[in-house]
């Protein structure tokens, strides 16, 4: 074991980054629990400095690192990662729509993972050694797609990449745009569905559901490209949130669920026919900016089965091309809200401008009533017509002559 004290300088790739997730990239054979323990005993310095694990770091900052803990005889042992077979590598590779020195974009196909998990052993983050190229990193994933969804994946090819693709994402700065086949036709062409989202109770977090009072905010934009009768609709989906199953939550929740999408949508997610029963969710296009200056706009084919199944009900692919992108959204429910209060509040100051000013009218017209036609002139009380009380006239009694 080395008693030497260690000391790293940080690099451009990892300026702003938190201290912890620095450990991760460089020690990743340093657990969190121990880099707290540093932390905490003083032994962890940045520029001489005390640090924290949630500090963030700049470039060319000095890392002072203790030296590495023993090794527990009784410790488990990290698992290495398997080397690729020549068909896992053509796999991978096969995949590749769009490559440079920043980004890799993958066409992932419907039925693979992004991500492993319970009983998952075979995703897209497994086969990331088979596209590192020339690069001197492994690519690092800055988002997922679900295991059924096709489309395209955006991989980064450094660590300062994978920083800034992932700030994109995070701030929906990134633009992409989803193809689904839905059950029946929304009855809007373009629409905005504005329902929260939760993890539904009682499912470990593996199926979400519309939760108004618990639910995170979540909005997406669907628009209606063609439509078969009333059996079934190709439509354009856009998440303006990111939330778990978003796209598939929020179709089911309008009635509309994504066809093949029996996790949301039950029996009524298939349609006869001969129409696949696997998932009709794509991730046709991805528009972000990229590090060096300029952007990556790209478009991921269609699996064969969404392909096949837009073919069978008559739909030209070429129509989803002609979307334009940047079409503003509708307005959503809370805009609506904002905008008919202001409307009825613009309106009650309008009728109360028209009251001051008849009321002002009236003014100018005392013999004129509201509603403008002269009012008649009273009759005198008493003596002669035409005149008002008689000159010397004496106080009359009641019910007699003067005395």
């Amino acid at each position: 074991m080395s008693e030497i004290v260690r000391t790293f300088t940080v690099e451009a790739d990892d300026d702003g980054i938190r201290l912890d997730r620095w450990f991760k990239r460089h020690l990743p054979d340093t657990s969190f629990t121990t880099v707290a323990k540093w932390a905490r005993t003083g032994q962890l310095r940045v520029d001489g400095a005390r640090a924290t694990p949630g500090d963030r770091i700049a470039a060319g900052q000095m890392i002072r690192v203790p030296p590495p803990e023993p090794e527990q005889p009784d410790a488990p042992k990290k698992r290495e990662r398997p080397p690729l077979t020549e068909e896992e590598t053509a796999l991978i590779r096969d995949m590749v729509i769009h490559k440079d020195a920043a980004a890799i974009v993958l066409n992932k196909p419907p039925g693979l993972a992004t991500q492993g998990g319970t009983k998952t052993s075979s995703h897209v983050d497994a086969l990331l050694d088979g596209i590192q190229f020339e690069a001197e990193g492994r690519p690092k994933l800055v988002h997922r797609l679900d295991k059924d969804t096709s489309g395209a994946l955006l991989v980064a090819r450094s660590a300062r990449a994978a920083a800034y693709f992932a700030k994109s994402f995070s701030s929906r700065t990134a633009k992409k745009v989803y193809w689904a086949l839905v059950v029946g036709v929304p009855s809007l062409d373009d629409g905005m569905i504005d329902l929260p989202i939760a993890k539904q109770p009682g499912t470990g977090g593996e199926k979400m559901h519309v939760d108004e009072k618990e639910g995170q905010a979540a909005r997406s934009r669907f628009r209606v490209i063609e439509r078969a009768g009333n059996t079934a609709a190709w439509v354009e989906l856009r998440p303006f949130t990111g939330r778990t199953h978003q796209l598939r939550v929020h179709m089911a929740a309008i009635g509309h669920p994504i066809v093949g999408d029996g996790k949301y949508g039950g029996q009524a997610a298939f349609l006869t026919g001969g129409i696949s029963r696997k998932m009709h969710l794509h991730s046709r296009r991805l528009r972000i900016d990229h590090p060096d200056g300029g952007e990556i706009d790209i478009e991921a084919e269609l699996p064969q089965h969404f392909a096949e199944s837009l073919k069978s009900l008559g739909f030209d692919e070429m129509a989803g091309n002609m979307m334009p992108m940047d079409e503003p959204p509708p307005p959503t429910r809370e805009v609506k809200k904002q905008q008919a209060r202001a409307h009825a509040k613009q309106v009650r100051k309008e009728r109360r401008g028209e009251r001051r000013g008849r009321g002002a009218a009236g003014e100018k017209a005392p013999g004129k009533p509201a509603g403008g036609k002269p009012s008649a002139p009273r009759r005198p009380t008493g003596g002669k017509p035409g005149g008002g009380k008689p000159s010397g006239a004496g106080p009359r009694t009641p019910r007699g002559r003067a005395k």
